[in-house]
């Protein structure tokens, strides 16, 4: 397999366990979450909806979906939310 395929391959599985684990407590208040990228560990996803406009929501929203996802996968560093 090659490494973008790899890379691929990470993308979904991080992007269905997200929709599975963490996505059904965000649209309680509206939000959603996008997995951009992959890349050398760090999984780069998009908030939407109610929690993109508090900092401290942002945080918070991070550091849970960061740990579901280390729980999951090892090979996650950590998470980054872009704009």
């Amino acid at each position: 397999m090659s490494t973008s395929a790899g890379a691929s391959d990470l993308k979904s599985r991080v992007a269905r366990v997200l929709a599975e684990e963490v996505v059904p407590a965000l649209q309680l208040d509206g939000s959603a979450v996008e997995v951009l990228d992959i890349d050398a560990g760090v999984v780069r996803v998009r908030l939407t909806g109610a929690c993109t406009g508090c900092a401290s929501t942002i945080m918070t929203v991070i550091m849970g979906m960061e740990q579901e996802l280390r729980r999951h996968f090892p090979e996650i560093e950590y998470l980054e939310a872009v704009p």
